[in-house]
């Protein structure tokens, strides 16, 4: 079987209509002389229709189109939930955190900028690392779905695809970062959602409807029909739901909208993300779900070719154009995001907090910020025409990230902790992950049971953190406590069977015992009012502060900036 495919010039006039479009649009907010704290978080004004908007594009990536379709197609029914629920719920839950954040260092741009003031350069060049190599890796996978997508759909090259893209997004985010891209994202959120409400029905009702998907279920395997599949549950739920909590945490994209969303519409921007995300992503999932029904094969038994295959399959072609724009929206709107993630990561933690020693200067600020789109965006294309193992760089990534989560969120709530005890908590995490992950130790006997057991923890501290959140103190305590038991319970012995699930619960549970450990031995109190005093805005240049800007510089903010940065 062959996919559809459209002329070159059809693709090319597709391709410069919507990066044309983009960049039009962002010519309507750009200004003669950028703020560089604009630049980076909009100075902490975005509402709520266009901070849900803008959260809720970028966390649908050119992964999650392929991911849930593959969830679904292997899984079955429970399949695309297993992707786009949990994924949704990981917006809700980093709500609660995100609001302690902001109350910590309101003026912040980064995440990394507020564990400076509260650890230092070490503990804060540590998460700096990790969030510019996520943000290097999703702009690797966005560019390589667009040259996949042109070569699938068009005779253009894949080289060709990742070129147009990797420009595309750089012409119409390099002058004013992150406000054009939260600008554009909520312009391709609607574009994204209009298609995809018109493409999902589309092909189900192109294949024979409901009553055909239904047919085709006595196809499916018992664990593929059943809802609550365990087989599904090991191997996809669980794995992402660990994953997608460090992903929240350590994702410099969802930490700056955090930053940015004006304090009183957080709560309504989170929830109304989760909806939007949930509702979206699952329904891909379901086109997955329909080619499994169907007893679909993926084209040269590539699963990420089962979305254009069905839609290539069943629809004309002005509706695989629009499927086309679709995919193209949904990778330039996460692409976007990571360019204003690693220029604000460069901006403010390497240069603003350790390069320019006391004397920021706004221009040269904003300059390297910018150079820092350009030089991630070449990277980007170069990696992206090599096709490296992404599951490989983003398990590596997932792991660093959960290894960071608890020394994270524990450094905002308990006083003890201190940056040596982040650190070496994060390296300990590290290391026992790869230990796990590359099978480089036997997985049987006492260190089987012994890796099994720091999973067991690594649940608790998962369960306990999420209904930390949201319940409180002892709430997180007992649930965690619990979830760990009913883990060492009914999970050793067999755990160490699922690689992904116990190196990635390993993460998270050394990582806590060696920072609560450490941490014990400190007799210091930090005062918590230090992180405020410690983070502040840097461009106070008078032709560019805005009066909401004035009114939440304190008088000496200039010369606190200068003296903490």
């Amino acid at each position: 079987m062959e996919l559809y495919q459209f002329s070159s010039i059809t693709v090319l006039v597709l391709l410069a209509a919507f990066y044309g479009g983009t960049y039009f649009l962002t010519t309507l907010i750009k200004e003669e002389q950028e703020d560089a704290d604009a630049f980076m978080v909009s100075n902490q004004r975005i509402g709520y229709g266009m901070g849900a908007a803008s959260m809720t594009a970028t966390w649908i990536w050119a992964a999650s189109f392929y991911a849930a379709a593959t969830s679904g197609y292997e899984y079955g029914i429970s399949g695309p939930l297993h992707y786009g629920l949990w994924g949704a719920l990981m917006i809700l839950f980093i709500y609660p955190f995100g609001r302690r954040f902001r109350n910590l260092a309101p003026k912040a741009h980064t995440l990394g900028e507020l564990i400076h003031a509260r650890h230092g350069s070490s503990s804060q060049l540590i998460l700096a690392f990790s969030n510019v190599l996520g943000s290097i890796i999703s702009l690797m996978v966005n560019f390589t779905a667009a040259g996949a997508l042109v070569a699938v759909l068009s005779p253009l090259s894949f080289q060709t695809g990742i070129v147009i893209a990797g420009v595309g997004v750089l012409s119409y985010t390099l002058w004013s970062g992150f406000r054009a891209s939260v600008f554009t994202d909520f312009a391709q959120l609607i574009a994204l959602m209009g298609i995809a409400i018109v493409i999902i029905p589309a092909v189900l009702f192109a294949m024979g409807g409901p009553s055909v998907m239904l047919d085709g279920f006595k196809n499916m395997s018992a664990q593929q029909v059943d809802f609550f599949s365990t087989d599904a549950i090991l191997n996809q739920g669980a794995p992402f739901f660990i994953a997608v909590l460090a992903y929240a945490i350590g994702n410099q994209t969802i930490s700056q909208r955090l930053f940015a969303v004006n304090e009183k519409h957080i709560k309504s921007t989170f929830v109304t993300a989760t909806l939007g995300y949930g509702a979206i992503v699952i329904g891909l999932g379901m086109i997955g779900l329909m080619a499994l029904t169907l007893g679909v094969e993926p084209l040269n038994g590539v699963n990420n070719n089962l979305i254009p295959q069905m839609v290539s399959s069943y629809l004309p072609p002005f509706f695989i154009g629009l499927f086309f724009i679709l995919v193209i929206g949904s990778l330039s709107s996460t692409a976007d995001s990571d360019l204003s993630a690693l220029s604000a990561i460069v901006m403010a933690d390497i240069y603003g907090k350790n390069l320019a020693k006391g004397k920021v200067d706004p221009k040269r600020m904003l300059f390297i910020g910018r150079l820092t789109m350009v030089a991630a965006t070449m990277i980007g294309i170069i990696l992206a025409s090599y096709s490296f193992d992404i599951l490989v760089m983003l398990v590596f990534v997932g792991a660093l990230w959960g290894a960071i989560v608890f020394p994270v969120i524990a450094s905002c709530y308990w006083d003890k902790i201190t940056n040596f005890a982040f650190t070496s908590a994060v390296v300990v995490g590290l290391v026992l992950f790869l230990l796990a992950r590359s099978s480089l130790l036997p997985m049987d006997g006492a260190i089987g049971l012994s890796f099994e057991l720091l999973a067991c923890i690594g649940a608790g501290v998962v369960i306990g953190l999420m209904a930390f959140g949201f319940f409180g103190k002892w709430a997180g305590f007992i649930a965690g406590t619990l979830a760990a038991l009913a883990m060492t319970y009914y999970a050793t012995g067999f755990l160490r069977e699922y690689t992904v699930l116990l190196s990635s619960l390993v993460a998270y549970g050394a990582s806590t015992l060696v920072c609560v450990g450490v941490s014990l031995f400190n007799k210091e109190r930090f005062d918590f009012d230090l992180i405020n005093e410690r983070v502040s805005h840097y461009d106070t240049r008078n032709e560019v502060l805005p009066k909401v800007k004035q009114g939440l510089r304190p008088a000496h903010a200039h010369s606190s900036s200068q003296a903490n940065s």
